[in-house]
């Protein structure tokens, strides 16, 4: 299973985020849990300094964006 975590405070793009990495886990079949973190101090923890970001098994993958959808495709295989 794939622990996807999405780091940011709310905003519009974080929320696209979520839904597209969503959507391309859905696509794929995949197993996983998803976690959003909104607290800042916590996205600190993962050394992003811009948000939205996605952190997958606890590596970040893509920050300060939301990536096409074959990209995250891609990250989640």
């Amino acid at each position: 299973m794939k622990k996807l975590q999405i780091l940011g405070t709310g905003c519009a793009k974080c929320k696209k985020l979520t839904e597209e990495t969503e959507k391309a886990a859905k696509e794929l079949g995949i197993e996983y849990s998803l976690e959003k973190i909104t607290d800042i101090e916590k996205i600190m923890s993962f050394a992003v300094m811009s948000t939205p970001a996605l952190v997958i098994d606890g590596i970040v993958k893509v920050a300060g964006h939301v990536p096409e959808h074959d990209v995250l495709i891609k990250l989640l295989l």
